[in-house]
């Protein structure tokens, strides 16, 4: 009775297991039909985000590698002489409580996000760690930063 019990055990798995066969097919418009055709609706309202080209002071900012501090200068070839993340590392500037601060983005996962100073000098980590909430020191941060300039981001 073992034995029948263990070769139809045996006989469902490997039915289960089996490779299948799957045939995919993607529907073709005839060149005479319009796409947005009455039985097709046309995307309405909705909250949809366009992305917009980075503003003139931007992208002067990713060229123009003399507008940075030295102690950025260093931040960035030490983010390049380590092997690229995923997700890249980006610096921002925004305008914070009155001041110029420079926002680098975490690594991975649990790291910290860092805010810098005009001096270098790290403000407080606003995101990141077990809690993802950063280290507490700048709890307002995302919500009283301003203008956002993209400084650098890993071009590898």
């Amino acid at each position: 009775m073992n034995k029948l019990l263990a070769l139809a055990i045996s006989a469902l798995l490997v039915a289960s297991c089996a490779p299948k066969q799957v045939s995919v097919t993607t529907p073709n418009t005839p060149q005479n039909q319009q796409v947005n055709s009455p039985t097709t609706p046309t995307p309405t309202g909705g909250s949809a985000v366009v992305p917009t080209p980075l503003s003139t002071s931007a992208r002067e900012a990713i060229s123009d590698t003399s507008a940075r501090p030295g102690w950025l200068k260093n931040r960035i070839s030490a983010v390049l002489a380590e092997r690229k993340r995923n997700p890249i590392i980006r610096i921002l500037s925004y305008d914070y409580r009155g001041q110029t601060v420079y926002y680098q983005s975490a690594p991975c996962c649990d790291q910290y996000s860092q805010v810098f100073d005009s001096q270098g000098r790290l403000l407080c980590q606003p995101e990141g760690g077990i809690t993802g909430k950063g280290d507490g020191k700048c709890p307002d941060f995302d919500k009283n930063k301003a203008n956002e300039k993209l400084v650098w981001q890993d071009p590898r």
